[in-house]
């Protein structure tokens, strides 16, 4: 049984991209990966995916656009104030404008930068560069 699911399907997309494949796949499903996934395809990190419905359950196939360098989740949850994103920027992205940390906000999932731009805050969930 997995404790993790979307550090568990990150890892996945970043071990698929590290051979060289062009998709793969993944179960199980949650709103949360989805919402994760339209933010990586919003951003060209990945092609698109499809939610496969299977006897045991939904099933994820992301297409892969060979662009990922690395992405993970950040454990624990840093919860994050509207002008403090530039320290977990240093801490978890490798250059000043690039890559992007997801965040978890009142108003939905987003990048931080949109969470810059609207003025909000959040907990961080993931980072992509």
């Amino acid at each position: 049984m997995l404790n993790d699911s979307l550090a568990s399907v990150l890892s996945n997309i970043t071990n698929a991209e590290k051979i060289g494949r062009q998709e793969c796949t993944y179960r199980p499903y949650s709103k949360l990966i989805a919402d994760i996934l339209n933010i990586l395809i919003k951003e060209n990190y990945i092609g698109k995916f499809e939610v496969i419905n299977d006897t045991k359950g939904k099933l994820l196939k992301i297409n892969l656009l060979g662009k990922i360098n690395k992405v993970g989740v950040i454990k624990p949850r840093f919860s994050v104030k509207k002008g403090n994103f530039e320290k977990f920027e240093k801490r978890f992205l490798p250059a000043k404008d690039f890559g992007i940390l997801i965040v978890s906000t009142s108003k939905g999932v987003m990048t931080h930068n949109e969470a810059k731009e609207k003025k909000i805050g959040g907990k961080l969930i993931a980072y992509c560069y």
